[in-house]
């Protein structure tokens, strides 16, 4: 039994196993929730089931729901109490009767192809976990400059290789953009609820156990971005949370061995020294091309070294953690030149 799963209340039974089941938690969202419906509802592959696990609505969402439905028996209603996402997310990963899990927020749009895309991409690549695949924000007009970045940042990461190089940098797949094997997510337990963004370190433990995660060549998700979403509000999507999440993995992982080292002794690179002291990790030095930094040593007596001396050290990891535009990607080109492995002799880090 998974975390949070209490019982469930089906709301019909449909007799066939679907290939696909896509989870759709909903709380208060009577505005968005049936064109959401409507949407998975008309995909071109019809073998599917829309789980929507209503957290303790206070609003008309599940009438919404079923009015868009218009008597399809392939819309199931999971009423729940108000117990939070989490605990959602599990109670539909339990209920699923698909090979195939995928995920859609209340809120979102998706192409009418996006399943059989992402199904026969996953036929292509049958050792690969998770199957993402490109997201357009809207409302346009309302997307702020970091959203954006962000968007094009996530479209650019696709392959395996680029997700597990760039994991550590931002979450590369966004959560109600993916498909996954349902029995490979049971089989490491589901969701976890913490003071952490469940959909990351679901990505983190996919990563631990060896599973492949990808995305498609295709737009799958219409993904509404709002100023009121979890994201921003809630402390367990902010920057620290994050950052401790990626210490604990890279502790057990990249990072071993109990030491590293860090290119960058600015503010991202010291906060970067604090969870890592947190999670048993000691940063040896740091690398910096600042002038002013170089020839300092730091709270814990860390030397800031100039660039120019990385060829001597090699005795530990390195992190990158540098945020400026443009700058990750100078310094994976100064590194490769050097002869460093990216994964493999230092990992980019924010």
């Amino acid at each position: 039994m998974l975390t949070g799963v209490g019982p469930l209340v089906p709301d019909a039974e449909v007799p066939v196993s679907p290939l696909v089941s896509v989870v759709m938690p909903c709380r208060d969202a009577e505005t968005t929730v049936g064109p959401a419906v409507r949407c998975l509802l008309a995909q071109t592959l019809g073998d599917l089931e829309v789980l929507l696990i209503d957290d303790g609505s206070r609003d008309r969402s599940v009438l919404a729901a079923r009015e868009a439905a218009d008597g399809d028996p392939r819309l199931r209603v999971l009423p729940r109490p108000r117990e939070g996402l989490v605990a959602a997310l599990n109670a539909g990963l339990e209920a699923a009767r698909g090979t195939f899990v995928a995920r859609m927020d209340a809120d979102d749009l998706a192409p009418a192809d996006r399943l059989e895309r992402q199904v026969a991409w996953a036929d292509r690549h049958p050792d690969w976990w998770v199957i993402g695949g490109l997201v357009q924000c809207f409302p346009r007009e309302e997307m702020t400059e970091g959203m954006r970045r962000y968007e094009d940042w996530l479209n650019g990461v696709r392959s395996p290789e680029e997700v597990r190089r760039d994991l550590f940098v931002e979450s590369p797949l966004a959560h109600p953009s993916v498909i996954y094997r349902r029995d490979r997510v049971l089989g490491i337990g589901g969701y976890r609820d913490g003071d952490f963004p469940e959909d990351y370190d679901l990505w983190l433990r996919v990563f631990e156990a060896g599973g492949p995660m990808g995305k498609c060549d295709a737009l799958v998700l219409q993904w509404r971005d709002r100023p009121d979403r979890a994201t921003r509000t809630d402390p367990r999507y902010g920057p620290e949370a994050f950052r401790r999440l990626k210490a604990e993995v890279l502790a057990r992982t990249f990072l071993r061995g109990g030491a590293c080292q860090v290119w960058g002794a600015g503010p991202e690179g010291r906060r970067w020294r604090r969870v890592l002291r947190e999670s048993g990790v000691t940063v040896r030095r740091f690398f910096d091309i600042d002038p002013r930094k170089v020839g300092r040593r730091l709270g814990h007596g860390e030397p800031v070294l100039p660039i120019e001396d990385l060829p001597r050290w090699r005795d530990c990891p390195l992190l990158v953690a540098v945020g400026a535009p443009g700058a990750r990607d100078q310094v994976r080109g100064h590194l490769q030149r050097l002869g460093w492995v990216e994964t493999v002799d230092f990992r980019c880090v924010q």
